[in-house]
């Protein structure tokens, strides 16, 4: 179980957007994580709705970024594509999160590299 606080859940909710639609697999995902930390479905929805208004909060310990990075990641490839816009979003968050680019690009490399059947595009 995630347990995030609803900032994390509201960058989350950004970058499942961040390719201009929230696929069936990242609205799924999405609505587990909401339940799993009580976040009612009413919130869930008007949060859906305000995707695109959404500015990143940075989490302020390295460890809630370093999770909040992998939470990307995951959530960025469960519809089995990697959305340009969503590898934008992931550097441009992961370098607010003080990740350098080398180290952004490791991390996603390690999770394609258990991921073979995503679709990076």
């Amino acid at each position: 179980m995630l347990n995030v606080n609803i900032e994390h859940f509201r960058n989350l909710i950004s970058l499942a957007a961040a390719d201009g639609k929230i696929a069936d697999v990242e609205m799924v995902a999405l609505s587990k994580i909401a339940y799993e930390n009580g976040i009612p479905l009413d919130r869930l929805n008007v949060m859906i709705d305000r995707a695109d208004e959404y500015v990143y909060l940075i989490p302020q310990n390295q460890q809630d970024r370093d999770q909040q990075m992998e939470d990307m990641i995951k959530l960025a490839m469960l519809d089995g594509e990697f959305a340009n816009a969503e590898r934008e979003l992931i550097n441009l968050v992961g370098g607010r999160l003080g990740f350098s680019p080398k180290e952004i690009r490791a991390k996603i490399d390690g999770y394609l590299k258990d991921a073979p059947s995503v679709d990076r595009d």
